[in-house]
C-alpha cells in the first residue's frame, strides 16, 4: 500500500503547470519543425517560424507561449491500493497546486476561469477550480496528465451523432472548414468515437495527451484500423489548404488522435476537439516518495530560425484614412505607435455606454486609431507587459458596426477570420481587420515598449490599455474593400494542393 501526501500532489500540478507555460512538448516541437522545413506557403511559413521562434524565446526566458495560459485539466489514474494521506480532498490538492501555479510571482500565468458561468461571470482570480477526470484503476501509484487548455481552441470542440455506417473522415472534412481558424493552426486534431456523446467528448480531449507520431505511421504505414482512419484523416484535412493560421498553405493539422470505446448499435457518438499552436501537457507518475520529478529540458531541441518580421512600416500616431485604405489582404506590415486594446467585456461596456448616450471613459478616443484585441499576462521584472497574443476576432463580430460608427475606430487586430457581418461593417465603414500570429504572444510582447491602463481596471486582463508598439508585426486579413484573406488563401492552396503529382502531406 502506498501513501501519498495531498501536499506532494499540489507541489507536482503548480511545478507542471510552470513547466508547460514555456515549455512545448519536444514532440510537437519536432512536428512543427517539419512543417515549417516543407511548407512552400509563404504566409503561412511566416506565421510557422513566428510560432517556432517564440517556442524558444519562451523556454528560454521561462515565460508563458501563450498569453491564454488555459484552463487546467487533470487526467487522474489512482491505483485502488494508494492511501491519500491529508486533510484536502484530491480536488482541493490539485486546485491548491493550480493556485500556486498561477500566482507564482517569477512567472505569473492569465487567470481566466471564472464562476458562475453565467450572471456575474466573476473572475476566480488564481484560475481554479481545474477540471478533474478521475479513473480508479489497479495498482499503487497515481498518474496524472495535466494539461492547460486554451479558449480558442476549446470553443471549436465539435460533436456529433452520426450513423453507423457514415463516414467518419468525410465529417471531419466537411466538419473542420466551419471551425475556422480561431484554434490557431497547425495543431493537433482529437477525435473520440464511441461510448455515447459525454463519453466521445472525453475521448477526444483525453487523445490529445498521446505523443504526436504521425511522421513514424506515414514512413512505416498503418498497421491497425485506427492508424488507418488516423492517417486517412490527416492527409484528407492537410488537403484542405487551410494552412497556418487560416492563411492557406501545406500543413493544417500535425497529428490526428483517436480514441475509441464500446457504443450502442445504434449510435456512433464522434467528438472533435483540436489543440493549438500552444499545446501544453505532461504526465508524471506519483510513487509516494515525494513529489514529480519532471524531465530535463534540452533547448537545443528547438530550430535555430534566424527570420526577422518583415513588412512595410506604419507610424500609427500619423495613420490616414487613405493610407490605411490602400492595404490589401496578405500585407505584412511593422506598426509603431499607440493602440488600444479591448476584448468581450470591455466591448460590451463600451456599446453599452455608446446606446445610453454616456461619454466614454477618460482617455479613451478610438478616432482613428487602432484596437488590439488582446488580454496579456501581467508583467514581470522590466517587462512593459506579459505575454499578449491575440484572442479570437469573431467574438467581438457583434460589435463590430457600433464600434465602427460610434467611435471613429480605424482598425482591429486580432487572430482569425471575421464572420460575414463584421466583413460587411469593415467594407461598409471602409475599415480594415489586421491579424497577429496565434501561439506567438512572448515574441508579440516584445514589440511593446509601453503598457498602462486607462479604463475598466476592475476587469482585470480584459481592462483597456493603451499600448506604445514598436514594428509589431501583422498582417492585413480583411481590407477596406471587404476582401477576407481567411477566404482567399485557403481556396488557392486547396486547388494548388491538388493539383500536385505527389502528395505533400
Amino acid at each position: 500500500m502506498t501513501r501519498i501526501r495531498t501536499e506532494d500532489i499540489s507541489t507536482s500540478v503548480a511545478d507542471a503547470l510552470q513547466y508547460i507555460s514555456y515549455y512545448h512538448p519536444p514532440d510537437f516541437v519536432e512536428a512543427m519543425t517539419r512543417a515549417y522545413e516543407k511548407e512552400i506557403s509563404e504566409p503561412a511559413k511566416n506565421a510557422i517560424a513566428q510560432i517556432l521562434i517564440n517556442s524558444r524565446m519562451a523556454a528560454e526566458g521561462h515565460r508563458p507561449v501563450c498569453q491564454d495560459t488555459g484552463i487546467v485539466v487533470v487526467f487522474v489514474k489512482l491505483g485502488q491500493s494508494v492511501v491519500i494521506e491529508g486533510n484536502a480532498s484530491l480536488q482541493e490538492a490539485i486546485d491548491e497546486g493550480v493556485r500556486r501555479a498561477y500566482t507564482d510571482p517569477d512567472n505569473p500565468l492569465r487567470a481566466s476561469v471564472i464562476s458562475p458561468p453565467i450572471g456575474d461571470r466573476k473572475n476566480t482570480g488564481d484560475n481554479t477550480p481545474a477540471v478533474v477526470h478521475t479513473e480508479i484503476v489497479p495498482g499503487d501509484t497515481i498518474e496524472m496528465t495535466v494539461a492547460a487548455k486554451g479558449g480558442g481552441s476549446e470553443n471549436k470542440a465539435k460533436l456529433a451523432m452520426l450513423n453507423p455506417s457514415d463516414d467518419l473522415a468525410d465529417w471531419v472534412t466537411q466538419t473542420l472548414p466551419t471551425m475556422g481558424a480561431g484554434w490557431c493552426p497547425p495543431g493537433i486534431l482529437g477525435i473520440g468515437i464511441g461510448g455515447t456523446p459525454e463519453k466521445a467528448m472525453l475521448l477526444a480531449k483525453e487523445s490529445l495527451m498521446a505523443p504526436v507520431d504521425m511522421a513514424e505511421i506515414v514512413e512505416r504505414g498503418p498497421k491497425t484500423p485506427t492508424e488507418t482512419l488516423r492517417h486517412e484523416i490527416f492527409e484528407a484535412v492537410n488537403r484542405l489548404g487551410i494552412g497556418a493560421q487560416g492563411l492557406g498553405g501545406l500543413t493544417t493539422v500535425l497529428d490526428v488522435k483517436i480514441k475509441t470505446y464500446a457504443t450502442h448499435a445504434a449510435s456512433l457518438p464522434v467528438a472533435m476537439i483540436p489543440n493549438c499552436a500552444a499545446t501544453r501537457h505532461i504526465h508524471f507518475t506519483l510513487k509516494g516518495a515525494g513529489p514529480a520529478e519532471l524531465p530535463q529540458v534540452d533547448i537545443s531541441a528547438w530550430p535555430k530560425i534566424t527570420q526577422q518580421a518583415v513588412g512595410k512600416r506604419v507610424n500609427l500616431d500619423e495613420l490616414t484614412p487613405e493610407e490605411y485604405r490602400s492595404w490589401r489582404i496578405g500585407d505584412n506590415l511593422l506598426l509603431s505607435g499607440k493602440i488600444l486594446t479591448g476584448r468581450d467585456a470591455a466591448h460590451k461596456r463600451l456599446v453599452e455606454m455608446m446606446a445610453s448616450g454616456a461619454p466614454l471613459p477618460e482617455g479613451v478616443d478610438f478616432t482613428g486609431r487602432l484596437i488590439y484585441y488582446v488580454g496579456p499576462v501581467d508583467p514581470v521584472a522590466d517587462e512593459a507587459v506579459g505575454p499578449a497574443g491575440p484572442t479570437t476576432a469573431t467574438r467581438m463580430d457583434k460589435f463590430t458596426d457600433a464600434m465602427l460608427s460610434g467611435t471613429g475606430l480605424a482598425g482591429m487586430i486580432g487572430k482569425a477570420e471575421r464572420g460575414p457581418e463584421a466583413i460587411e461593417a469593415i467594407k461598409r465603414h471602409q475599415s480594415v481587420y489586421l491579424i497577429a500570429v496565434g501561439g506567438a504572444a512572448y515574441l508579440v510582447s516584445k514589440a511593446i515598449r509601453r503598457a498602462r491602463v486607462i479604463a475598466f481596471e476592475d476587469l482585470g486582463m480584459e481592462a483597456i490599455y493603451e499600448f506604445e508598439v514598436e514594428d509589431m508585426p501583422v498582417t492585413v486579413a480583411v481590407d477596406s474593400t471587404g476582401a477576407s484573406v481567411h477566404a482567399e488563401g485557403p481556396r488557392v492552396w486547396k486547388d494548388k494542393i491538388a493539383s500536385f503529382p505527389v502528395r505533400v502531406t
